[in-house]
């Protein structure tokens, strides 16, 4: 996954002991600090802290505006100073994937929507995980003309956003829940919003073609996307997830 990706290098960036050291000291300050404040505070020379404030500039960790320290402008006023603070981007991985936030923001907008309407609550998060599920699938920006080119589609997509999706034939079974606590605790709500995010996925990416199952099974997700026409789903939801998979 590209964010997966991207998130593993920015923190791994924090690996190293200084930078650690380097940005809990500007995250705890009210101001953004410059790199001869950085240097001062973590006990280092300014040409090291420059380095790693810049590394973790450039991976998002942290941003830089430039503002002339002595309050001067014009002829004689000096350079400007670059200055530091916490990047507003968020970093977070979780082994094996999860998306806790998206259930959150799929029930929240639930919530809103049945206190608006009156529409009963059960029905809004189904209702609401389905737009969810056609904002997903519109990232795909092109929809399947035929089975396989909409199931390549699916297991495209759905990789980016956690599921592990493995094709067997004409069937797509997806070996890790982006939920997995939230449905050990509540099974039916979690499972049921998961089934209404991954059909309206799959309506929009061919409705004609596919269809998203209700289909627990063990050690995997409780839904598959397959082929309307599929008549192996009984063998090819027996594949098992990889060891450890929740």
């Amino acid at each position: 996954m590209r964010s997966f990706d991207r998130n593993v290098t920015g923190i791994g960036v924090l690996a190293d002991s200084v930078r650690r050291r380097l940005y809990r000291f500007v995250c705890s300050q009210d101001q953004p600090v410059s790199r001869d404040q950085a240097a001062q505070a973590v006990g280092i020379a300014r040409h090291k802290a420059k380095f790693h404030l810049d590394r973790l500039e450039a991976e998002g960790l942290l941003e830089a505006d430039y503002v002339r320290l002595t309050g001067r402008s014009g002829p004689g006023a000096g350079r400007p100073a670059k200055r530091y603070r916490r990047g507003t981007k968020e970093f977070a991985v979780t082994l094996p994937a999860r998306d806790y936030e998206l259930a959150a923001r799929i029930m929240a907008d639930a919530i809103a929507e049945s206190a608006r309407t009156h529409t009963p609550i059960l029905d809004a998060v189904n209702d609401t995980a389905a737009v969810y599920g056609s904002a997903i699938a519109a990232t795909a920006r092109d929809h399947g003309s035929s089975v396989d080119t909409a199931l390549e589609i699916v297991v495209r997509v759905l990789t980016e956003h956690g599921y592990e999706p493995r094709r067997t034939g004409s069937t797509v079974v997806l070996t890790n829940c982006p939920f997995q606590a939230l449905a050990a605790d509540h099974t039916d709500l979690v499972c049921r919003l998961n089934h209404s995010l991954l059909a309206g996925f799959a309506d929009s990416i061919a409705a004609d073609l596919l269809e998203a199952r209700l289909e627990r099974g063990e050690s995997r997700c409780c839904v598959i996307v397959a082929s309307r026409t599929d008549d192996q789903t009984g063998r090819a939801i027996q594949v098992s997830a990889q060891p450890g998979v929740t």
